[in-house]
């Protein structure tokens, strides 16, 4: 699958509609109870960046990157602006927002993940984009230096600790970091409203998250 390390225009994506979806199917029951069972794992997002769109240079910028993705042929990177951080989004990114693995003493890699927690229920969501330069790692409630102590592959998510800074057994890893969505567009016909020469919009702009 061919992606693109680019992100959709930030201040288009600020004023979208969407979010995340799961898929559930429910069986009533001749008692009137019901069962209830998830057919996806992990929830998709879908968006709709056409109420982004809010003057002419909106328009053509959505233009523009459209047609470099050559419509849904090509994913790219899409700031959520309710979710991008590793905490809430108001809040300032720190290393130990997010606990995402306990080290054995031999393994060097790890994924950047986000738990959602609720009561006595959590969902767990693997961070493929995080965003360039914004990555803190702890270790055993020891901050660590970017290259120096560990890398980051940022078009993977995944975190590689460099010779001699492997985690000790035990030692439980965390992180910071903002992230983007990886998506593409989900449509091959870009419907344009032009109320005359200089000004339009688009209505419909489909956008779904990719799973990588």
């Amino acid at each position: 699958m061919s992606f693109h390390e680019v992100r959709f225009p930030v201040d288009i994506s600020l004023g979208v509609t969407g979010g995340p979806e799961r898929r559930t199917e429910v069986v009533p029951l001749a008692s009137g109870k019901e069962e209830r069972n998830a057919v996806w794992a992990n929830s998709r997002r879908k968006y709709n960046a056409g109420y982004g769109v809010k003057t002419p240079n909106d328009l053509h910028a959505i233009i523009e990157f459209w047609e470099a993705r050559n419509a849904k042929l090509h994913g790219f990177r899409w700031k959520d602006w309710s979710d991008f951080k590793s905490g809430p989004p108001q809040s300032t990114v720190a290393s130990d927002d997010q606990a995402i693995a306990v080290g054995d003493g031999a393994t060097a890699s790890f994924q950047l993940i986000k738990t959602y927690v609720s009561g006595p229920t959590f969902w767990t969501r693997v961070i493929n984009k995080p965003v360039s330069g914004t990555v803190l790692i702890q270790v055993n409630s020891v901050d660590k230096i970017a290259g120096t102590h560990f890398n980051v592959d940022y078009t993977t998510g995944i975190v590689t600790f460099t010779g001699g800074n492997i985690p000790a057994n035990g030692h439980v890893i965390k992180a910071g970091f903002e992230f983007d969505v990886p998506v593409r567009f989900d449509t091959d016909h870009l419907a344009l409203a032009l109320a005359h020469a200089g000004a339009g919009d688009i209505p419909d702009i489909p956008i779904v998250e990719l799973k990588l």
